[in-house]
């Protein structure tokens, strides 16, 4: 009856999509479409169609599934412009939530504006930009207050200001989102101390800054000057600490092992890392570090690996935004086409690492 389990995760349960069919049920058009195996068609849940037979019936995530199983597209329900339309209301949704990141906003709330249900939003949010509306709306405070903090408010200002309705909410989401107490943020990351190293490698300067946690910075630059610009205007106010022998052996020994690796005598270093970013660039970023060496992903591919099939520009966008180069591999990723694709370090290095890779494995 069914082929789709491996998309049934993405996709409402079976006797929902059954029922919507039944009752034409247009709040579903987006989520799923169906295709007729007698007629060779598929449509969107609302179709005024003749009903199949359920047992001629198929359920598809999208029109492009269904398209590449060999169906074609209905010409009376357009199932196409029911997806755009979805994406459009999705995105309704997301510009509604930055307007109104100050404001308590419950699930509820948000469906009711949509026309959907609060699981049906909750299910297509996701779907198409990574992250639930909750997700969603914290990013979006917790950049307020980034914003806040840089601007020199006090911290119980950007906190008030951002929409958080208490400091103790805020310090839990802190850690994992600014890598440090906002009241550090606001002074420019006053009270860490970064540790970095800058090496002459085969592909350039390289800058490699670390915390107590882990790896936070490898970047490859024109300069030393122009790289320790960079890790001084995301942290003014940090101690920074040129790395030596006697300061950071450990650095010393990581930048040393990345370098190896970049010359293609070694595999890439397993180092400690602090990932730094909003919680869908981090599920992106794990990602990328489960893929294999000598391995290559779409963005389509790697949109799919974390489960938001729908969000191939955030998925690149993430990667466009990854500060550690080499050790969180976003050359490993490519366009749909086989081509390059993008890489904030260059493309002429990235074709460099892929080869090299390609050679090890």
């Amino acid at each position: 009856m069914n082929d789709t389990s491996t998309h049934m995760a993405e996709m409402p349960p079976e006797n929902t999509m059954r029922q919507a069919l039944a009752q034409r049920d247009a709040s579903h058009d987006g989520a799923f479409v169906y295709g007729v195996m007698t007629t060779g068609v598929y449509c969107r849940p609302s179709c005024p169609s003749r009903r199949a037979k359920p047992e001629n019936v198929r359920f598809f995530r999208d029109p492009a599934a269904a398209e590449s199983a060999g169906l074609r597209e209905c010409k009376r329900c357009r199932p196409r412009d029911a997806g755009d339309r979805a994406a459009r209301m999705i995105q309704s949704v997301a510009a509604y939530i930055e307007a109104h990141a100050s404001e308590p906003l419950t699930l509820a709330q948000l469906a009711k504006r949509a026309h959907l249900s609060p699981a049906h939003l909750q299910r297509r949010f996701k779907a198409a930009l990574g992250v639930s509306p909750k997700m969603y709306h914290d990013a979006v405070r917790l950049r307020r207050l980034k914003g806040g903090l840089k601007a020199g408010k006090s911290v119980l200002d950007a906190i008030a200001d951002a929409g958080f309705e208490s400091t103790s909410r805020v310090y839990n989401h802190a850690p994992r989102n600014l890598g440090m107490t906002p009241s550090v943020y606001r002074r420019g990351g006053a009270g860490e101390t970064i540790a970095y190293a800058v090496r002459a490698t085969a592909m350039g300067p390289l800058l490699m800054a670390a915390t107590e946690r882990g790896v936070c910075c490898a970047q490859f630059g024109a300069s030393t000057s122009a790289l320790i610009g960079q890790l001084k205007s995301e942290f003014p106010n940090a101690a920074l600490a040129a790395s030596g022998m006697t300061d950071s052996a450990e650095l010393n020994a990581w930048i040393e092992a990345l370098d190896a690796h970049i010359l293609g005598n070694a595999p890439r270093p397993d180092l400690p890392l602090d990932l730094r970013g909003t919680a869908f660039q981090i599920r992106v970023w794990r990602f990328l570090l489960q893929i294999p060496e000598g391995s290559l992903v779409s963005y389509s591919e790697l949109a799919a690996g974390i489960g938001a099939p729908k969000a191939v520009r955030a998925a690149a966008s993430a990667c466009a935004a990854n500060r550690i180069a080499v050790l969180v591999p976003c050359h490993r990723v490519l366009r749909g086409d086989g081509a390059l694709g993008g890489y904030r370090w260059g493309l002429e290095r990235k074709r460099v690492l892929i080869d090299q890779e390609r050679r090890r494995a």
